[in-house]
């Protein structure tokens, strides 16, 4: 499905966006952070666009992705960056490679989001960040509501005009209404062994940025424990309620 989409993809996620996605995406290189000097791993890249920010700024970037049509495509335009066809479930990539790691708007689309969260904790150095742009639930009920018409309703119709393969977009609609809110995935990130973990909602919640820390050597279980019990963020809330209702 995502080799079909691959000559277009770009374009149609600004057209359906309406030219949100490159702001989201400067959002993300900023709560990155990284130096140059520094490796990052892009999961789920597709053709490079998330991951050229790090190329034009000297550092040296990965990106990765299960696509080879995607990674076909991110090559012939940016020759420069390194492109590495990889499962986000079983990363082909040694313990503690990478600076920091990023995935945006890939994560709901992984079989088993938690298992991709564990890998990249894997491959991230101790102290290392994680930063996660995904899709979300709007916090304004009447917003939720008119964002889920636009999903259903409008995505579809808009793509069948601009996109290769519009049953793609009917896909990442359903996609995105099933996916879990901000505080569920925050959950995730915690029992997958990140720490320190925030996000901040854009464009009223319809997408969240998650960032989170891989714990140092120094930070055993009851460090880990201390860092919990002083939280007081709506992550710490739902711990203490972790259990809901699936959506």
């Amino acid at each position: 499905m995502f080799d079909d989409v691959a000559p277009k993809y770009d374009v149609v996620n600004d057209v359906l966006s309406m030219g949100q996605t490159r702001r989201w995406r400067k959002i993300v290189v900023e709560a990155m952070d990284v130096k140059t000097g520094q490796r990052v791993l892009d999961l789920a890249a597709g053709t490079g666009t998330s991951s050229e920010p790090y190329a034009d700024a000297g550092i040296d970037v990965i990106a990765c992705d299960f696509s080879l049509g995607m990674l076909k495509v991110g090559k012939r335009r940016r020759p420069d960056i390194d492109f590495i066809a990889g499962d986000a479930t079983r990363l082909p990539f040694a313990d503690n490679t990478f600076d920091a790691s990023t995935i945006s708007f890939g994560l709901r689309n992984v079989n088993e989001p938690k298992k991709a969260l564990a890998e990249m904790l894997r491959v991230t150095k101790p102290g290392g960040k994680l930063v996660i742009a995904e899709f979300s639930q709007p916090v304004v009920p009447l917003w939720r509501t008119m964002y889920t018409e636009y999903l259903m309703r409008a995505l579809p119709a808009i793509a069948v005009k601009v996109a290769s393969n519009p049953d793609a977009y009917v896909y990442l609609a359903e996609s995105i209404r099933a996916w879990p809110d901000q505080d569920h995935l925050a959950a995730w990130l915690q029992e997958s062994g990140w720490d320190k973990v925030t996000y901040r909602n854009l464009t009223g919640g319809i997408v969240a940025v998650h960032r989170a820390v891989k714990p140092g050597p120094e930070s055993g279980p009851a460090a880990g424990a201390a860092a919990l019990a002083a939280h007081t963020g709506p992550v710490a809330k739902l711990r203490r309620n972790i259990i809901r209702p699936a959506r």
